[in-house]
């Protein structure tokens, strides 16, 4: 059986999280946050999900290796060096790892590659994503898969093609950049849209979160399939079945 230990079981997203397990019948054997003691919370569950923050990244991967615990982790924002460690980490550990849980937005994962690939070149490529105006990483972990989706189909790379927003005299759009551009404001839970734009016609394909029970709902279900899986890092594609 799956025993779940639940971080940030105070804040929105663990409350969530908390909800999800309840109606899926799954067993949460610990729930912690800031100031709890992580290692003895860990003793008692075999598979941790963590929707935090990526400060707590490292402590999260050395304990969870220490423990030999299954992970899933939620968190967007890593540096280069914890994205790293994941990977490390992985390769004795099963971890699902994803931008986005939810089914509806990996479902945008999905469409987003096959009308890429189905449109061409000729359609230029911008995605617009907005959230609730306490979101502290821009752009949103979500909106950058979409990216490298949409690079990777193009041939390009996120680091040299993407245009975060533009401003002043940038000159004409060239063929082939994509243009990201993030909105904060409200309680907005997570608002994302591509847009494939060519001259007479345009593709827009949009996904919108009302409740963050979405999310909590798909890492729940990618906890319990995590069951059965062997050290590896896995994606919500994997865990749905769309890879």
């Amino acid at each position: 059986m799956t025993h779940l230990l639940i971080t940030g079981c105070k804040g929105r997203m663990g409350q969530a999280l908390l909800r999800a397990a309840e109606s899926q019948k799954v067993t949460v054997s610990a729930a912690i946050d800031l100031g709890d003691d992580f290692s003895t919370a860990l003793a008692k569950s075999n598979t941790v999900i963590d929707f935090t923050s990526h400060h707590f990244a490292d402590e999260l991967l050395n304990e969870c290796l220490k423990q030999n615990k299954r992970l899933v982790i939620g968190t967007t924002g890593h540096t280069r060096e914890q994205l790293t460690s994941i990977r490390e980490a992985s390769q004795t550990l099963p971890i699902v790892f994803a931008s986005n849980y939810s089914v509806g937005v990996n479902t945008l994962f999905w469409l987003t590659r096959k009308a890429c690939e189905l449109l061409g070149p000729d359609f230029d490529l911008e995605v617009v994503e907005m959230h609730h105006r306490m979101k502290k990483d821009s752009p949103s972990g979500t909106a950058r898969t979409l990216v490298e989706i949409l690079a990777d189909v193009r041939g390009l790379e996120y680091d040299k093609d993407c245009r975060h927003g533009r401003f002043g005299d940038v000159g004409a759009r060239t063929p082939k950049e994509i243009g990201v551009h993030a909105l904060r404001g409200g309680d907005v839970v997570g608002d994302h849209t591509v847009v494939f734009a060519n001259v007479g016609e345009r593709v827009e394909l949009t996904h919108k979160a009302s409740s963050r029970d979405t999310f909590a709902n798909g890492a729940i279900r990618a906890a319990v399939w995590l069951e059965n899986q062997k050290p590896g890092l896995y994606s919500m594609q994997d865990v749905l079945g769309l890879q």
